[in-house]
């Protein structure tokens, strides 16, 4: 049997970067609460997945420990958080702040890693990284001119790149003793899980919600996530790692121009200032990190976003 992929895997990342980089509109389009947002989104994440794992896999969720399925709740409980601290930001800053800011999350997937894992990071990596930050101080600094709400809106936008980092790092730990399919399925369902347990302890109401919000919440599980990052985990094998990352960075680009078309949402000069300086760390980050394990992809979810 061939090797060869049917479709052109380079084609494919394209792709996947257009399907993620609805995510920040879908969300400012929808009425309903964040914490409902992202509850509906891993809701149905984990329903379209799920009949595909318990046909196809069902040996490989038997198979996994109980401590393999812990790490995979704490990894959901990350990604839970992730979102609907993600979400909210969306609500206080623009989406050009906002997706930018989460896009730091490589920084912080590495760090964790140097301190957990001891890898080691070269110094250009580094400088990367710093560049980057410094570009999330100048969006930062540009957005409290506006009002301490934006800023706000920022701060839980880093947030969300701190917590999908904690994500990537336990799945990253995981992947190498547990099939694809069975890691998603337990953290997916747990991501879920929690955020229904949330959203009834909140007492936030699961209906009634106008029409377009369900077919958004259907568009953010299917389009953004089942989708766009299905698609990434699939061009994995084909190309390096390091080409599917700084393709990823398309994704907030994708974003700010469909904000700057559906929602007239233009980015400032500072925020454009911030976002290169952003770029650019990250481009240098992630060419001279050392090999896969710092990609910036989510390979086994969000985000994303």
């Amino acid at each position: 049997m061939s090797n060869k992929p049917i479709v052109n895997p380079y084609l494919a990342v394209l792709v996947g970067v257009f399907a993620v980089s609805f995510s920040a509109l879908f969300v400012r389009l929808t009425t309903a609460p964040a914490l409902m947002i992202a509850t509906y989104r891993l809701l149905f994440t984990f329903l379209i997945l799920a009949p595909y794992t318990l046909f196809r896999h069902r040996s490989d969720l038997v198979t996994a420990t109980w401590r393999q399925r812990g790490l995979a709740a704490a990894s959901g409980a990350c990604l839970a958080l992730h979102l609907v601290t993600w979400f909210i930001s969306l609500s206080y800053t623009s989406v050009a702040s906002s997706v930018v800011l989460v896009t730091t999350q490589p920084v912080f997937v590495v760090i964790g890693s140097w301190i957990f894992f001891r890898e080691k990071v070269s110094r250009l990596a580094m400088m990367g990284g710093a560049l980057a930050l410094l570009g999330s101080v100048i969006i930062g600094a540009a957005d409290f001119k506006i009002g301490r709400e934006a800023l706000w809106g920022d701060m839980l936008a880093l947030a969300a790149a701190v917590l999908v980092s904690g994500y990537l790092l336990i799945g990253r730990r995981m992947r190498g003793g547990v099939s694809l399919p069975a890691y998603t399925f337990y953290t997916y369902g747990s991501s879920a899980l929690i955020l229904i347990i949330a959203s009834v302890a909140s007492r936030t109401p699961f209906a009634p919600y106008p029409l377009r919000d369900w077919i958004l919440f259907m568009a953010l599980a299917l389009v953004c996530t089942v989708i766009g990052h299905t698609i990434f985990n699939w061009v994995l094998k084909y190309v390096q790692a390091s080409v599917v990352s700084v393709s990823v960075l398309g994704e907030p680009l994708g974003a700010i121009l469909w904000a700057s078309i559906f929602l007239r949402e233009f980015p400032t000069l500072r925020q454009t200032i911030g976002a290169c300086f952003i770029f650019g760390g990250l481009l240098i980050f992630t060419r001279f990190s050392s090999g896969p394990r710092a990609t910036p992809v989510h390979t086994d979810l969000c985000p994303k976003r």
